[in-house]
């Protein structure tokens, strides 16, 4: 492959359960991927992997081993791959990963959304105050020029004042244009834990990434038991699905009191990890053997509770930003209508 590039959740997703379907037809894993490959285009990311993984099973290699040495599908992915085939529950695990990675793709979508709503909104307060500055105050400033008598040195102390006005609004939304530039790419290098600090201290967004955090480990945990593994070793392997430091604090808890014997269920409860509506889901599902029909109830309440929180942040931000924008039209209009108003008064 002549570029690495990771294929997107959207892609994983569809390969995973393109792959499902295949298997639970009993097509065999070198016949699936070859169907796949008359329907992808040479040239794609997906096609390329393809080929190399047709070529490679072919010559005896397992699945999971030939999607590594694409390098174009995530670790986890390829972990869940090799436990499926380990354990002969493939077909599982493929739907698993489809909708794992939908669920991955939808939630990016709704983080994305919640940066981009409220970095439109600054970048229009931006050009609105930019207008502000390069035309409409100068073409006020035209008209008080021409101007004489007693009202135009206060004329001019209020053009003055929108003038200042609207320099400091518009420092203060460059700067928080800045502010969020550096953390995207802060997030993206590598530094994520310097910005979780800083978020963790905004209650929403706080809670925003502890249930994140929280959905993909369930998420994970469900996948790893569907595929045959034991509930301390699914416990590891989730944890590094997590990324964000306090929930996996609350994990490597529970994985230590399940070493000495205690099961998920219980450790789970009785070190917080979930609220306590949820954990008391769990005591009653592992004592019966419902724990994968509990986990993925979790998942999708866990999923519904992070569209809330999205939703409630983007609500929030709307008005502020919405107010701010007008409350500051309104002081640099009225600065400027001040001294109109007192004109036509003395002509009156």
């Amino acid at each position: 492959m002549s570029k690495q590039t990771k294929l997107d959740y959207l892609g994983v997703s569809a390969f995973a359960e393109s792959m499902g379907m295949m298997i639970q037809a009993g097509i065999s894993i070198d016949e699936a991927i070859h169907l796949l490959k008359q329907g992808d285009h040479k040239e794609g990311i997906l096609g390329q992997a393809l080929n190399k993984m047709g070529t490679l099973v072919e010559e005896g290699e397992t699945l999971d081993k030939a999607m590594q040495d694409t390098g174009v599908f995530p670790d986890y992915a390829i972990n869940m791959v090799h436990a499926g085939l380990s354990t002969g529950k493939l077909e599982d695990v493929m739907f698993h990963l489809a909708s794992y990675y939908n669920s991955e793709k939808q939630m990016s979508d709704k983080i994305r959304s919640a940066i981009l709503y409220p970095a439109s909104m600054i970048t229009m307060i931006i050009a609105i105050l930019i207008i502000m500055l390069v035309m409409v105050l100068p073409a006020f400033r035209d008209v008080y020029d021409k101007l004489t008598g007693s009202l135009t040195a206060s004329s001019y102390n209020y053009i003055g004042f929108a003038y200042a006005l609207c320099r400091v609004l518009l420092v203060i939304m460059i700067v928080l244009v800045i502010v969020l530039v550096c953390g995207v790419l802060m997030w993206n290098s590598g530094k994520r834990e310097t910005v979780e600090n800083f978020l963790r201290k905004i209650p929403l967004c706080n809670n925003l990434l502890d249930t994140l955090a929280m959905f993909r480990f369930t998420a994970a945990y469900d996948m790893y038991l569907s595929s045959g593994e034991m509930q301390d070793d699914a416990l590891k392997h989730s944890t590094e699905m997590v990324n964000y430091r306090p929930v996996e604090e609350k994990l490597e808890k529970c994985a230590a009191r399940m070493e000495e014997g205690h099961g998920f269920a219980t450790v789970a409860y009785e070190e917080e990890l979930y609220e306590p509506i949820y954990g008391r889901m769990l005591l009653p599902a592992e004592r019966s053997g419902n724990m994968e029909k509990v986990l993925k109830r979790l998942t999708s309440l866990l999923n519904d509770n992070s569209t809330d929180l999205v939703n409630r942040i983007v609500n929030t931000l709307e008005p502020l930003l919405s107010g701010f924008l007008m409350v500051s039209i309104a002081v640099v209009l009225l600065s400027l209508m001040l001294p109109l108003i007192g004109m036509m008064n003395s002509i009156g």
